[in-house]
């Protein structure tokens, strides 16, 4: 099947070409990414109660992205996705979480620095996970670790990294005029948080102008989201101090910058999960130098594998060879280089999103396969094991969503009898597809599929899934699925959790409260 698989890709995946602006140096390239930042919180996206001026002001003087997604909702395999152009299914082991990335799948980062780009991270590289080249060795996957710096942070929660000084020690250390990538991943808003450090800040809860129908809309609910703000605007703080200090160094404007997030929020339905508001990401890029025009609202469908082919056709680079392997996305290069607003590309009026394994805690390391299709505002969803938990097993916490004030509620709420509909929707079985417009339901919440109105409009996502999946090898078109359930985890300490949990082990996941676990499974 292996071999199959190999000659099957080859006609599909024609390494491609990139080409370069003569008159534009090679620019610095720096990627900030936040950890679990949902589309829509941010300034420039019409959103108060979360205050993002630096990204805005990126929106303002550069592009800002009305539908760019991540094709897996999940950190690890999302920000395997962003290193190499190709999508999770294409990257083997790299595309589960808490996995081993395979030595022949090379990076952006990667690829840069053996063309002459100085590399560092600060924060959170990729991960979690283990990523080590043919001889064993860590690679630099993100470039060159800075964490030296630290700082006294404003709430008990936030990470002691001092994120901008330790890129100030970064843009020090690079030799001369070489140009440089840098990676700010910042671990915010991962949770956990400090519980009413919203509150303490100032924020009220009325000005939340809406809280998404799966959850119940209560003081608990809209005190978790103000939490969370607090948090994202902590990575928006370190994104204007890294501004500042390219603008004292003189070279902000030959600096293409990416303001970005891995996924949704870390919130139930929401991180880990192939929904609108899972996958669905904000996205600013500013290049004076490279980019037509300010203040572009783009409504092209962009996604992660598009961030890679970027990077090196930023840089010149002709080919991702020999560092990486052939990348599926598509340089945003065109969208750079047109002066117009809205859709640009006509081409560009689709996503592919899925997932494989993420979490730990069900029955033989089982993940929960996805696979699905943002097109015209629209979403079809293919759930391939309906019979399993798309949340993980209930009876070992639903360990694929992060412990939280708003996720107590929802089991608490389910537990006493008072009410069952917003665990349903959380953490309930799924039907085996799903089809939701999102003009009327953003929230995902009423699931169409089985709408004479939508048949048509079904029938052919559906086709156009199967087709595009079955082009890029997809082992879930090819009839070998299963082998992303028999990657091993990065850790022997994950190692069947299911099944040493259930003969009595005292086992517990960090991510998770000892609450969160039911008392016995459930039908």
């Amino acid at each position: 099947m292996k071999r199959f698989l190999t000659l099957l890709l080859l006609p599909f995946f024609c390494a491609p070409t990139f080409s370069h602006s003569a008159e534009t140096a090679r620019p610095n390239i720096l990627f900030a990414i936040a950890d679990d930042w949902s589309f829509g919180h941010a300034g420039a996206y019409g959103c108060d109660w979360i205050k993002t001026p630096n990204f805005d002001r990126l929106a303002a003087e550069g592009l800002l992205f009305n539908r760019a997604y991540t094709p897996n909702a999940k950190c690890a395999p999302s920000r395997a996705i962003i290193l190499t152009g190709r999508y999770s299914w294409q990257l083997e082991e790299a595309g589960n979480h808490m996995a081993i990335f395979p030595a022949k799948f090379g990076g952006y980062v990667e690829r840069l620095e053996a063309d002459g780009y100085e590399t560092g991270y600060t924060g959170k590289g990729w991960g979690p996970g283990i990523a080590n080249n043919d001889k064993g060795k860590p690679r630099k996957i993100t470039g060159k670790n800075y964490s030296k710096r630290k700082l006294k942070p404003h709430a008990a929660a936030i990470s002691n990294t001092d994120y901008a000084a330790n890129f100030s020690d970064f843009l020090d250390a690079v030799p001369g005029e070489k140009p440089w990538a840098f990676w700010f991943g910042t671990l915010e808003p991962h949770r956990a948080y400090e519980k009413g450090v919203g509150a303490r800040l100032g924020k009220k809860t009325s000005d939340i102008d809406k809280v998404p129908a799966y959850w119940p809309d209560n003081e608990t609910v809209r005190n978790d989201m103000l939490d969370y703000a607090v948090e994202v605007e902590h990575y928006d703080d370190h994104l204007g101090k890294i501004i500042a200090a390219l603008e004292a160094a003189g070279q902000l404007d030959n600096t293409l910058i990416v303001a970005t997030s891995d996924h949704g929020m870390p919130f139930p339905r929401a991180k880990g999960q192939v929904y609108e508001h899972s996958n669905h990401i904000p996205l600013a890029i500013r290049w004076p130098k490279g980019i037509t025009g300010q203040g572009r609202k783009i409504d092209d469908y962009v996604n992660f594998t598009d961030l890679a082919p970027t990077f090196l056709e930023a840089a010149g680079i002709q080919d991702p060879a020999p560092v990486m392997q052939a990348i599926s996305g598509e340089s945003l290069f065109d969208i750079f280089k047109s002066d117009q607003r809205g859709q640009v590309n006509p081409d560009r009026d689709h996503v592919l999103v899925g997932k494989e394994r993420h979490d730990i805690g069900r029955p033989n390391s089982w993940g929960y396969p996805v696979r699905g299709i943002f097109k015209n505002n629209q979403l079809y969803v293919k759930n391939f094991e309906p019979d399993r938990w798309p949340a993980g097993n209930p009876e070992t916490g639903y360990l694929n969503c992060d412990a939280s004030p708003t996720k107590t509620e929802i089991l608490n709420l389910r537990r006493s009898g008072e009410n069952r509909k917003f665990w349903e929707l959380c953490f309930g079985k799924r039907e085996p597809e799903a089809f939701y417009d999102l003009n009327k339901d953003p929230d995902c919440v009423t699931n169409q599929i089985k709408s004479a109105s939508f048949a048509e409009t079904i029938d052919q996502l559906k086709s156009e899934l199967e087709s595009q999946l079955t082009k890029q090898g997809d082992p879930r078109m090819h009839g070998n699925g299963e082998i992303f359930d028999n990657y091993p985890y990065s850790s022997k300490a994950t190692d069947n959790f299911y099944e040493r949990y259930m003969a009595g082990e005292k086992l517990k996941a960090g991510w998770v409260n000892p609450d969160d676990f039911e008392e016995k499974p459930l039908d």
